[in-house]
């Protein structure tokens, strides 16, 4: 590809995730979600949040509730992946909410809520990490990397994006030792539904 060579990026949720169109899919995408969980409204594939979200929302690489987790394209998943962090359990480990991951009762595009994710990047710093499967109840033996978190608020004047090590959590309990269960974080708020057939669809399903 030629170094000035555009790049065009499909935004339109219909073709994508039926997010937005008159007729609901037969199951639920991650990217809409996602979004209806965290308010960040970004639209089209997942690979292409990240980028997205420059100069629009705070980008970061330590998970925080209520921030979306973008997975880059691996192996057969060429799209990518996106998820809402819903509780930090430990330094090294989430729980997150997410649609269309696990096959369900052999279907796909279900939603998922409150399963864990582990960081196995060799540096701590969250850029691989292995997620819950629900098939084999347990978590899946791929290493999938991460691009970055991306958080609800406005990012900084001079946003400085450098992966570094996590520092050891406090409230993390220290190997061999048993510890107490660190506290469970609220996820953020989903936006209100009513203008949205896929809010409404995520409202049904979840009972909010």
């Amino acid at each position: 590809m030629p170094v000035n060579a555009r790049i065009e990026i499909n935004t339109d949720d219909s073709a994508v995730t039926g997010g937005g169109g008159a007729n609901l899919p037969p199951y639920l995408q991650c990217v809409p979600y996602a979004r209806q969980l965290t308010g960040i409204q970004i639209r089209g594939d997942a690979w292409t949040w990240w980028n997205q979200a420059e100069g629009r929302y705070a980008r970061g690489f330590m998970p925080k509730v209520g921030a979306v987790m973008a997975l880059k394209p691996h192996a057969n998943s060429r799209l990518g992946h996106v998820a809402a962090v819903s509780r930090i359990v430990d330094s090294r480990t989430i729980l997150i909410r997410h649609s269309n991951w696990s096959p369900i009762g052999g279907r796909r595009g279900q939603i998922e809520d409150n399963v864990k994710v582990v960081d196995v990047s060799e540096a701590g710093d969250w850029s691989a990490v292995r997620i819950w499967y629900a098939p084999i109840q347990a978590l899946g033996g791929s290493h999938w990397p991460v691009s970055g978190f991306i958080y609800p608020g406005k990012p900084a004047k001079a946003e400085k994006l450098t992966r570094q090590p996590l520092l050891p959590w406090p409230e993390a309990p220290k190997a061999g030792k048993p510890g107490k269960p660190a506290k469970a974080e609220k996820a953020a708020k989903p936006t209100k539904p009513g203008k949205d057939p896929i809010a409404d669809l995520i409202k049904k399903k979840t009972g909010w």
